[in-house]
């Protein structure tokens, strides 16, 4: 029933609301939302451990993102000074070193195993065809370590579609 005022002649009702309760349960839902805050563990991303392989392999190309987002690659095989390049190129250049050593390897075999004929030599190529290329050499990405996620994603992805295999991150041991 609303509550009547008697002011002079007539009676008429107040219309007004009444806060407290209002208030009172939002203080109560306050209290519920900051007790189960408390409760709620935040996701935890679970990152893999850094192990080492039983053995690094002897020739790996080393893709370097510095600082400014510059990318430069280098050959381990090869003596001399990183090519700098850029995103567009890198794909094309990791696959030409890649292909350069297995061709060098089967060429070194090749000349090894000189026949003296024709016939022998023809029969030698077939089976250097025959016979399986060693794997390509791993690729091996080492950022700065201001340098956005995005540069090495893109750098990484940009590798996986023109199908380069066997790319790695270079990371540092934590010191204790």
């Amino acid at each position: 029933m609303p509550a009547v005022a008697a002011r002079g002649k007539g009676r008429r009702t107040m219309s007004q609301i009444n806060m407290v309760p209002f208030i009172d349960v939002m203080l109560v839902l306050l209290i519920i939302f900051m007790v189960t805050a408390t409760l709620i563990v935040p996701g935890q991303i679970e990152l893999p451990g850094v192990g080492q392989a039983a053995r690094q392999p002897e020739r790996f190309i080393h893709i370097v993102i510095d600082a400014q987002g510059q990318i430069e690659l280098r050959d381990s095989a090869a003596a001399g000074p990183a090519q700098a390049v850029t995103l567009e190129q890198l794909p094309a250049r990791v696959l030409a070193l890649q292909a350069a050593a297995p061709a060098a390897a089967q060429g070194a075999a090749a000349a090894a195993d000189a026949a003296p004929t024709p016939a022998a030599a023809q029969g030698a190529a077939a089976a250097a065809d025959a016979a399986p290329t060693p794997a390509a050499a791993p690729v091996l990405i080492s950022a700065d370590r201001s340098v956005r996620y995005e540069a090495v994603i893109t750098a990484m992805d940009a590798l996986q579609r023109a199908g380069v295999a066997r790319i790695g991150l270079a990371v540092q041991e934590a010191t204790p």
